[in-house]
């Protein structure tokens, strides 16, 4: 992983698929492309409703184990042509971006996604982060976010919710993905927003009350 500056200004970590971009437009065109390819059924319909763990949790359910690999890769390899395009940025997103670097702090994305995919989606939908970390999911995000010094994680998913709580940073949940209000609250989220664009004034208070403190 690249570098670090230093821990004291505020470091804010964000999730990607279904918290900073909505993904399932070009999620479902990957797969859609990936079942052409292959000539094997995928509901991608279906496969969009579970975003958040690493693709091959959901590829082992279209094909047999031990083409999992093979596939994950012929599907990487297929997403920057399908999926970048028509994935938008989530409403608000731009601005959660915006309002920890108003207030001095960095922001970095910490996905379980393919790294140099992670990137291409934000350079499409030109929101700049200060770092982007790919490849991990749920408990192993802590890596990142510990390493950078995050102390909010920001995300859709109990996954998210529990890569916080690992890396002992605040899970701030964001209620626009797969999880309902009360399974991200159940799994310790310390914060629920409808979405990011009620993040702005959540992070104003959340540095007025630190600062007070």
């Amino acid at each position: 992983m690249a570098g670090m500056s230093s821990h004291s200004a505020l470091t804010v970590g964000f999730d990607l698929d279904m918290t900073l971009i909505d993904s399932r437009p070009g999620i479902k065109a990957a797969y859609e492309a990936l079942s052409a390819r292959t000539g094997t059924y995928i509901d991608s319909d279906l496969a969009i409703t579970r975003l958040g763990p690493p693709l091959e949790q959901e590829l082992v359910h279209w094909f047999p184990d031990e083409r999992v690999e093979e596939m994950g890769e012929l599907y990487r390899e297929l997403y920057p042509e399908y999926a970048i395009a028509p994935t938008p940025a989530m409403k608000g997103a731009r601005e959660a971006i915006e309002a920890v670097r108003r207030s001095g702090g960095r922001a970095i994305v910490v996905t379980a996604k393919h790294e140099p995919n992670a990137k291409l989606h934000l350079s499409h939908l030109g929101i700049e982060a200060d770092a982007v970390i790919g490849w991990l999911w749920a408990e192993a995000k802590a890596e990142a976010l510990r390493e950078y010094g995050a102390t909010v994680y920001v995300g859709d998913h109990t996954g998210d919710v529990r890569g916080a709580r690992t890396a002992g940073a605040l899970s701030v949940a964001v209620a626009t993905g797969p999880c309902a209000v009360d399974e991200l609250l159940t799994a310790g989220a310390d914060v629920v927003l409808d979405d990011l664009t009620a993040f702005p004034a959540w992070l104003s208070g959340y540095i007025g009350d630190r600062t007070a403190g």
